[in-house]
C-alpha cells in the first residue's frame, strides 16, 4: 500500500500537468473500482477547471473551482501517468516496466492546458483504489479524514502533542503510531525507520516516554524529529516505490535504497558502533524491524 511519501510523490508529478487545466471531459471505462464511482461523477467534473491538488494523508485531493474535490486513494496497485502535449512537464524516465494495459485504464482525465491537450489516466489492475467526490468546504465531514491525526510534515505535531496522546498507553508504541487518530498517514515502513532512528523499540509501552507530569521526555523529543526526518527524506527521495507503487512519470523512486532497518532482517545493525542484528517480528499482522540491541 503507498505510504504517505509515496502519494505527495503522485501529487507533485501530477501538479504540473492538472493544476490550471480544464476538464474537457472525464471518461468512465467502469463504473466502479473498490467502491461505485461517485453518481454522475463525469458531467459533475466536465468544464470544471482543477485549482490545485492537495493532499491528507494517504489521499489526494483534486480541487475543482466549484467547491467540489475529487479524492482518491491509490488502494494496492493504482497509479497515474500522464500522456499528451503536457506530459513533457512531468521529470524523468521510465525505470522499470508498469501497467500500460489499456485493460486496466478505469478513470481518463481529458483535459485542456494551456500547453496543450493532455490525458492523465488512472491505471488500476487490482482494483482496490477508489475515487469520491466531495464538497472542498466539508472535506473535515468526509468519513475517513473524521479523527484523523496532524500530518507528520505539519506544525501540529511535536513532542507535546504526542506526550497527550501516548500518555498512560500500554500500547506498544508501534501499535500506536500507526494509529491514524495520532498521526495521519504514517505506515508501517516510516514507523519501523523512525523507531530505529530514535533507538526506541516498537515493542516500548507508549506511555514510557512521558514524564509524570504528562511532558515528553528526551526519548519522545527524538522520535519527533526521527519522524519528520524519515518522511522529508523519504519525499525528497521520491517515496519508496515498493511492489506496484511508482511514480508519475514512471520512475521509480530510491528511498528504498535508504532504508536503514525495514526488510533487512539478519543484516548487521547500522547504527555507528551497534554489533546488533536486525530482528523481524509480528505485531498486529504486520512485520516491525528492529535492532534489539540498540532499540530500547
Amino acid at each position: 500500500m503507498p505510504e504517505l511519501p509515496e502519494v505527495e510523490t503522485v501529487r507533485r508529478g501530477l501538479a504540473p500537468a492538472m493544476e490550471g487545466s480544464t476538464i474537457e471531459r472525464l471518461e468512465l471505462r467502469r463504473q466502479d473500482l473498490r467502491f461505485p464511482l461517485p453518481e454522475n461523477f463525469a458531467d459533475a467534473s466536465q468544464g470544471r477547471r482543477i485549482v490545485s491538488l492537495g493532499r491528507r494523508a494517504k489521499y489526494l485531493l483534486i480541487d475543482l473551482d466549484d467547491d467540489m474535490t475529487i479524492i482518491s486513494h491509490l488502494g494496492m496497485s493504482g497509479s497515474f501517468r500522464v500522456e499528451g502535449e503536457a506530459a513533457s512537464q512531468t521529470p524523468g524516465g521510465f525505470a522499470l516496466p508498469r501497467s500500460k494495459d489499456g485493460k486496466h485504464d478505469h478513470v481518463l482525465f481529458h483535459l485542456r492546458t494551456p500547453q496543450g491537450w493532455s490525458r492523465v489516466v488512472y491505471n488500476d489492475p487490482r482494483r482496490f483504489g477508489f475515487m469520491h467526490l466531495w464538497k472542498r468546504s466539508q472535506l473535515d465531514a468526509y468519513p475517513p479524514f473524521a479523527g484523523l491525526g496532524p500530518e507528520p510534515t505539519g506544525n501540529l505535531l511535536d513532542a507535546d502533542y504526542l506526550a497527550r496522546r501516548l500518555g498512560g498507553r500500554t500500547q506498544p508504541l508501534k501499535g500506536a503510531l500507526l494509529d491514524q487518530s495520532v498521526v495521519a498517514g504514517l505506515g508501517n515502513i516510516y514507523v519501523c525507520e523512525a523507531l530505529w532512528r530514535a533507538h526506541l523499540s516498537p515493542l516500548r509501552k507508549s506511555g514510557s516516554l512521558v514524564t509524570p507530569t504528562g511532558g515528553p521526555k528526551k526519548q519522545l523529543l527524538l522520535l519527533t524529529e526521527a519522524i519528520r526526518a524519515v518522511i522529508a527524506d523519504a519525499i525528497a527521495a521520491g517515496g519508496s516505490s515498493l511492489r506496484d507503487h511508482i511514480q508519475t512519470d514512471g520512475s521509480l523512486g530510491y528511498f528504498q535504497h535508504s532504508f536503514s532497518v525495514y526488510d533487512r532482517e539478519g543484516e548487521a545493525c547500522r547504527t555507528p558502533g551497534c554489533n546488533g542484528t536486525v530482528s523481524r517480528i509480528i505485531q498486529a499482522g504486520r512485520s516491525s524491524f528492529y535492532c534489539a540491541s540498540c532499540q530500547k
